[in-house]
């Protein structure tokens, strides 16, 4: 979804109770511009792989949504070639707001493998262990983004996790945060490092809760100038590779005491997962 919308789109108020429509429940939220591209997703993808596959497995229905998936199935159907070999039983439902899309894949659907269906932020009445909902939220104001990711919680199944983010356009930069019922648990960035002149280039691609709260004297600004700093500090790694330097900035930042998560195999990859409350707005 572009940034550069000059009016936010917002959500209704939630009913008290949901409005259903020929036995499902009323589709939410707005069509967002449908682009997308092969691969656009392979970094979120590689982290479900590394991260996620246990939570899958262990579910009575494997079930995965891919929230807006654009007006091509690629990346829902890459979804699904990369998950299943891992997964037996595997499910991936694409929704999407837009009736035409649905149509316009309809030759791609082979359920329960993977199907397709109009679905918003109430995810079509259905309760998925996984969602991924990539480039969805940005055109929301900061208001209507947050009840996005409350509707989308209430509706996971036990133990389920939404994966909420933003990527440029092919994938060579990428934010992303994991939430459950209780609320966001981390924040990840994704980045090719050589496509970068320094960490915080990745700040355009912070999620809706974070993006207008990068400024001095917020927790995610200081992350970010942290992390800048490591990688000035780490410039005599460029020799290298610039992998090698983005993994020294990282194991800086794990020196200075930013509370980061996960297997480190995953820095060499151009991730680093934090904390949510360590980047979480104070205001």
């Amino acid at each position: 979804m572009s940034s550069d919308h000059s009016r936010k789109a917002v959500l209704p108020p939630t009913p008290k109770k949901p409005r259903l429509a020929a036995g499902r429940a009323r589709a939410l939220g707005l069509p967002t511009r449908g682009t997308t591209n092969a691969n656009r997703l392979r970094r979120v993808d590689r982290w479900l792989l590394a991260t996620q596959v246990p939570r899958l497995r262990d579910a009575a229905r494997p079930l995965v949504v891919d929230l807006g998936y654009g007006a091509s199935a690629v990346t829902t159907l890459e979804l699904v070639d990369r998950l299943r070999p891992e997964v037996d039983g595997l499910e991936v439902v694409g929704l999407e707001i837009d009736p035409e899309r649905v149509a316009a894949v309809a030759a791609d659907r082979d359920p329960p493998r993977v199907d397709f269906r109009v679905g918003g932020f109430e995810l079509a009445g259905l309760a998925p262990v996984l969602v991924r909902a990539f480039n969805v939220l940005r055109q929301y104001d900061e208001e209507s983004a947050a009840r996005a990711w409350a509707t989308m919680c209430a509706a996971l199944g036990p133990g389920g996790l939404l994966v909420e983010g933003t990527c440029d356009e092919w994938g060579r930069r990428a934010c992303w945060v994991a939430l459950d019922e209780s609320g966001p648990l981390t924040l990840t960035l994704a980045v090719r490092p050589s496509d970068i002149d320094r960490p915080s280039d990745l700040a355009e691609r912070l999620p809706k809760a974070l993006i207008h709260h990068n400024v001095p004297g917020q927790p995610v600004h200081a992350f970010l100038a942290a992390f800048d700093a490591a990688w000035a500090s780490a410039a005599g790694l460029s020799t290298f590779g610039p992998r090698q330097r983005w993994v020294a900035a990282v194991e800086a930042l794990s020196a200075q005491g930013w509370p980061l998560v996960g297997s480190t195999r995953r820095w060499r990859h151009g991730e680093v997962t934090v904390r949510w409350s360590a980047v979480a707005p104070t205001s």
